[in-house]
């Protein structure tokens, strides 16, 4: 008599649950379709870190004291590059909702029932399979400039889960940013200002160790900071984490958590 009680939840529980699940994979499934449409977007993206390891790399490598421990720098810098291609490509994702704007079409957005939090879920879980895409073009080209990345399978998932979460979370920012600037000329200004520092204000091509303090401690407060931590540990044979996986994970998924509640208060003020 007692499992009879308990034997199944409650529809208006399961309901709404799903409901938003599937508001999600709709705005997913729709980011992703621009994708397919446009996949040469990726492989001219791929120039990029293919120059950052094989002119930079190379020549940094004749480099003394760059890395720690007996790293070499090709080794050091193949994580960091695969952070800066995740970076470059997601800070820019936010450009499409002022696309959207401009079309009409974040107005049928915003007047359907559907929570905000679904379209900026949907939309940072699309930037994480193109963030994906692109880091597993990364990789292999590291592999071909003759980094000692690791093929282990668990390494290898690892690495891809801090790809998504770092895609997510910069893509969110992104979005948060186009909120704000509401323009596509202005937007592309600021991203272009804001990459830069983010990338030469963390651990992607030099230790902290080098930094002067100042920037040490704007480096500690940096989101990519810990993304290129556990891929550099995850990614490069021998690899190890300064700051620990749970911190690594933990921070990123925090930030992301915080920019998601952000973001969805401020996604109607596009349109405004």
């Amino acid at each position: 008599m007692k499992s009879d009680a308990i034997a199944a939840p409650s529809p208006s529980v399961v309901n709404p649950l799903f409901g938003f699940f599937m508001q999600i994979w709709a705005v997913f499934s729709a980011e992703v379709q621009k994708l397919r449409h446009d996949p040469f977007e990726l492989a001219t993206r791929a120039i990029q870190p293919l120059l950052w390891l094989l002119l930079f790399g190379q020549v940094m490598a004749n480099v003394r004291g760059m890395t720690p421990g007996n790293f070499r720098y090709i080794d050091y810098l193949a994580a960091g590059i695969l952070a800066q291609s995740v970076l470059f490509s997601a800070i820019f994702f936010g450009i499409s909702a002022i696309w959207e704007k401009d079309l009409g079409i974040l107005h049928r957005m915003l007047v359907s029932p559907a929570p905000r939090s679904t379209v900026v879920l949907g939309k940072a879980m699309a930037a994480g399979v193109r963030g994906v895409i692109q880091g597993i073009i990364v990789y292999v080209i590291a592999t071909i400039a003759g980094a000692d990345v690791s093929m282990n399978p668990l390494h290898i998932l690892g690495v891809l889960l801090f790809i998504a979460l770092g895609s997510a979370l910069f893509s969110t920012l992104s979005l948060i940013i186009a909120c704000i600037v509401k323009t596509r000329e202005r937007f592309m200004g600021i991203g272009q200002v804001m990459t830069m520092p983010l990338f030469f204000a963390s651990n992607a091509i030099y230790p902290i160790a080098l930094m002067p303090g100042w920037l040490q401690n704007i480096a500690h407060f940096n989101p990519l900071t810990y993304q290129v931590d556990g891929l550099r540990a995850l990614m490069i044979s021998g690899g190890t984490t300064e700051y620990g996986f749970i911190a690594d994970y933990g921070i990123l998924a925090g930030v992301f958590a915080v920019l998601v509640l952000i973001a969805e208060r401020m996604y109607p003020k596009l349109v405004a």
